[in-house]
């Protein structure tokens, strides 16, 4: 499901608001879960799961095409790990 395929099922879920109304409500969920990442927070979604951040040390690495040895800088990744709730729907445990 794309960003806009979202706002458009919110939205005729909800006749009683405008879709720039939800749109203007997810755009901002979204950016609030980007701004506590970035800075270094963890946002937990009750049911549905935990975003955070995983720091991940600098290494040596090989460029697969050409075998060479290449330098990896240090650098932070979004993690999401799923939430009971939704593990269990997932595999069919209702």
């Amino acid at each position: 499901m794309t960003k806009s395929e979202l706002i458009q099922r919110i939205s005729d879920m909800n006749p009683h608001l405008y879709q720039r109304d939800v749109e203007r409500i997810v755009s901002t969920i979204f950016d609030e879960i980007g701004e506590a990442l970035a800075d270094g927070k963890r946002v937990e979604l009750r049911g549905f799961g935990a975003f955070s951040v995983k720091d991940r040390d600098s290494r040596v690495g090989r460029n697969p095409r050409t075998g060479d040895t290449v330098y990896v800088d240090a650098k932070r990744t979004p993690f999401f790990k799923t939430g009971k709730q939704l593990r269990e729907r997932l595999n069919g445990a209702d």
